[in-house]
């Protein structure tokens, strides 16, 4: 009996390691298929957020599976330099990777290095410009004018009181004019009026004194 079963279990156990031969051989196939490294092309920005078409060397194909890759920034003096920042898939590509930050607008040297699923490296200058301000946004500090029909903004400017004048400069009033020749003329009458009455006081008295003695002779 067992000279019976000794061969079905080597027959068996040939075929086991067949089909381990040919896993093994089958899975560097697949992956050399795409070759031994990816393909990386820096397309430059998006507001400030770098981009990168990433493929396989050999074929061009997509990258299925995760990409570990750095980005590396340097401004083209040397004084300032950025990341290492990963790349993170585009939403509705499937070659398009980019930055989550923003570089800043400038000039810089950029090196993207990928480790996984293969070795792919790439270097480029990429220049961000300076975004102008929305229309209608002032700038800081800028006065705002205001809107048609609409008040005016009060004024930031203080008001100047007005000056107090010290005594030494209090206007010196002027002396009151002198009298007017209209006024001379009306005291001199007033003053002819008053002698003249006396005078015509003074005469009565003298005839009533000369009639009384005039009487008293003929007595």
């Amino acid at each position: 009996m067992r000279t019976r079963h000794a061969f079905p279990v080597r027959r068996t156990g040939l075929g086991v390691l067949f089909l381990v031969l040919a896993q093994a051989l089958a899975v560097p196939t697949a992956a050399h298929a795409h070759g031994d490294t990816v393909k990386v092309v820096i397309t430059g920005q998006r507001e400030g957020h770098l981009t990168t078409d990433i493929t396989w060397e050999n074929d061009g194909d997509a990258i299925e599976e995760a990409v570990a890759a750095t980005v590396d920034a340097t401004s083209p003096d040397g004084a300032r330099a950025l990341g290492p920042w990963k790349l993170v898939r585009d939403s509705g590509s499937r070659v398009g990777w980019s930055t989550a930050e923003v570089l800043p607008a400038g000039t810089w040297k950029v090196t993207v290095h990928v480790g996984f699923p293969s070795l792919g490296h790439a270097e480029r200058e990429v220049s961000v410009p300076v975004v102008d301000p929305a229309p209608g946004t002032a700038p800081s500090g800028a006065p705002v004018s205001p809107a048609p029909g609409g008040s005016p903004a009060p004024s930031s400017v203080p008001s100047v009181a007005a000056p107090v004048q010290t005594p030494a400069q209090t206007p010196v009033q002027s002396p009151a004019p002198a009298a007017s020749p209209a006024a001379d003329s009306g005291d001199s009458t007033v003053w002819w009026t008053t002698a003249g009455v006396a005078v015509i006081a003074v005469a009565g008295a003298a005839v009533g004194l000369l009639l009384r003695r005039a009487r008293a002779r003929r007595r």
